[in-house]
């Protein structure tokens, strides 16, 4: 599953680059399809940061729920073709199929946004064979939630890591306590980045803010350090805290 999961990221980053240079930035609807914990939670967030929501979902009483909350809420099921053209979802140019558990629900849904033309399809997947079907289908992103923050919470539990997040090509960046090996001389003399292959990015003394770190920075014991770097890196630099 994790090399599974570094493969999707990489696949998807490079979709991304392209989908945000074509992207009319102008157009912020959004068709969220399935209003369960992921969908719903999606949707208020998209709606937070002043996007138009329509969201759909076959149960009445999840849309009675949201529908003050989001610009549009429809009860509908987005297998039929017909219906996803009677609500303009063709017309929008980013659709979340957010459908949980029911596999082939999400891959006819899927498949119609895909025959109507919709150009930014995100696909909830709930396993990684639903995630390749997905992918094979043609979804444009397909997210595995549950997993990835599965792997998230490992790192966490399991080392000396605040928060973990980790991007395309094997690179994360990780908030640590800093360890002794980059305390009490500028970030230039510790050469953390020679050593240990991590740079500090930011730097948080206790009772101030988050500032940058610069090669003149001089990180004290008990400071809170962003480092980023490839991940068996920074992994090994945090286990040093």
């Amino acid at each position: 599953m994790s090399e599974y999961l570094h493969s999707l990221r990489r696949r998807r980053g490079k979709r991304l680059a392209g989908t945000y240079a074509q992207r009319d930035t102008s157009d912020q609807r959004i068709a969220v399809i399935g209003l369960g914990r992921f969908g719903s939670s999606l949707a208020e967030e998209l709606m937070r940061r002043g996007w138009d929501v329509l969201g759909i979902d076959e149960d009445e009483r999840l849309v009675q729920r949201y529908s003050d909350f989001l610009t549009h809420a429809a009860v509908a099921d987005c297998t039929d073709p017909e219906v996803l053209r009677q609500l303009g979802v063709h017309e929008f140019t980013s659709a979340v199929v957010a459908i949980g558990t029911d596999i082939e629900a999400s891959i006819l849904t899927c498949s119609n946004l895909l025959e109507e033309g919709v150009p930014n399809i995100w696909a909830k997947a709930i396993s990684r064979q639903h995630g390749k079907i997905l992918e094979r289908l043609g979804a444009h992103h397909v997210v595995l939630p549950e997993h990835e923050m599965g792997e998230r919470v490992a790192h966490l539990v399991t080392g000396r890591m605040l928060d973990f997040i980790e991007f395309d090509d094997d690179y994360a960046l990780v908030k640590t306590v800093a360890p002794d090996v980059a305390t009490g001389v500028p970030l230039r003399e510790s050469a953390v980045r020679t050593k240990h292959g991590v740079t500090v990015v930011g730097i948080k003394r206790p009772g101030q803010d988050f500032t940058y770190a610069t090669a003149d920075t001089v990180v004290e014991p008990g400071d809170v350090i962003i480092v980023t770097g490839k991940t068996p890196a920074v992994e090994s630099f945090a286990d040093l805290s």
